[in-house]
């Protein structure tokens, strides 16, 4: 297994970091301390990064796009994410609905939706199927409750279907311009067969946004409500048939779910790349008893520790990356995930400790990896993740 980087994938890792080094990481601590739950957001940023491809990378090279490896995503969003976690996610977000769109959608639904895509800086794209009352139930469904699971209305008029319900903490909620949304379609069967998948454009009659959610880590991504109030949404805006929302956002495994997976492990490892780096140099540059704290046993266990922590999840997160790349999915998308859960939690709080006192000041960047840490228990680390990737291994 030869995990050397060819010239492609060298070229998008040093473009990324550059951008990170020269764009993002000057505005980051700024960002995140802007107060409200909309304010943290900057167009310019996503625009900068959009002209140099990290919005569209995911996009096949038969309908414009680079067409780029699961290797070279993986590098982009580890690199940005070393700079802002939250601003790589806002890009990457993108990379897993150009995948649904290209594995998917007919030759109609990419004409009208990936064209615009491509052409717009500003479009970004979101998935609704987080409901107030329907959450870790979309995702594993008790087998014998009919009614779990999400509840939004879908009922069909002509060529048109008109959606009623609200979705929730959705994924670039309040600046997407394309969502999928999970309707229930036949609210008498069981969520996997009676739901359907919707490609909904803002602008849509009868759609809007409703609250922006403010929250204590990844400040700068954006999530929000989506309102469906007799919302009219063509038929030809299905994804995949009637009653096959999880057919359709599964048939391409690298498109919801899985690629999620990976997505989450390279964003984590950016983060820790950034946390290592931080206790080394403020190790080396600051004394505690006239010692160098670098000279003092504890911090150097530390230390240590976030190293070997960091460069294994590095190994896992390329290796299901190739994985991806050689057409071979298996668990380990969803064993990385869970593995970066529990170390940038582990790694990011080390690095807290290491810098004492000036880590647990607000306004300290040791602080904000812990806020930012602290999102993977609700993505990727939550029970019924878990035992979904339990499922995966014993099939």
């Amino acid at each position: 297994m030869d995990f050397s980087l060819n010239e492609e994938q060298r070229s998008w890792q040093m473009e990324a970091r550059k951008f990170a080094e020269e764009e993002i990481r000057p505005i980051s601590l700024k960002r995140d301390q802007i107060e409200g739950a909309f304010a943290p957001w900057d167009w310019e940023i996503i625009k900068k990064g959009s002209k140099l491809g990290f919005r569209t990378m995911a996009v096949p090279k038969e309908w414009g796009g680079p067409g780029t490896d699961f290797v070279s995503q993986t590098l982009v969003m580890a690199e940005l994410a070393k700079a802002d976690s939250a601003i790589s996610k806002a890009f990457s977000q993108n990379w897993k609905w150009s995948h649904l769109i290209a594995a998917s959608c007919t030759p109609d639904q990419k004409e009208r939706f990936l064209k615009p895509f491509l052409a717009d800086d500003t479009y970004v794209m979101g998935r609704g199927i987080t409901e107030p009352n329907a959450g870790s139930d979309n995702r594993l469904p008790p087998a014998d409750d009919q009614k779990a699971g999400f509840r939004l209305r879908a009922e069909r008029q002509g060529d048109e279907w008109i959606l009623n319900g609200e979705k929730c903490f959705i994924a670039n909620g309040s600046v997407g311009s394309l969502f999928f949304v999970d309707a229930r379609t036949d609210p008498e069967v069981n969520v996997k067969l009676g739901g359907t998948l919707f490609m909904v454009p803002k602008g849509t009659p009868g759609f809007r946004i409703g609250k922006v959610f403010n929250k204590r880590g990844w400040r700068f991504y954006q999530n929000a409500e989506l309102i469906f109030e007799n919302a009219r949404v063509p038929h030809a805006n299905i994804v995949g048939e009637v009653g096959g929302a999880v057919k359709s956002s599964k048939g391409d495994t690298t498109g919801g779910d899985i690629f999620g997976d990976l997505e989450l492990a390279a964003n984590a490892l950016g983060v820790c790349d950034d946390a290592v780096e931080m206790a080394m140099n403020f190790a080396r540059s600051h004394k505690r008893g006239g010692k160098y704290l670098i000279e003092q046993q504890l911090v150097q266990l530390n230390i240590n520790e976030m190293h070997a922590l960091t460069e294994a999840l590095r190994s896992f997160v390329f290796r299901v990356a190739w994985q991806h790349d050689q057409k071979t999915h298996s668990a380990n998308a969803g064993l990385v995930m869970n593995y970066s859960t529990d170390v940038i939690q582990r790694v990011t709080r080390l690095n807290m400790e290491v810098h004492g006192a000036e880590g647990c000041m607000m306004n300290a960047r040791a602080e904000k990896l812990v806020r930012d840490a602290m999102v993977w228990t609700h993505l990727a680390g939550d029970t019924v993740q878990r035992i979904k990737i339990l499922n995966r291994i014993m099939k």
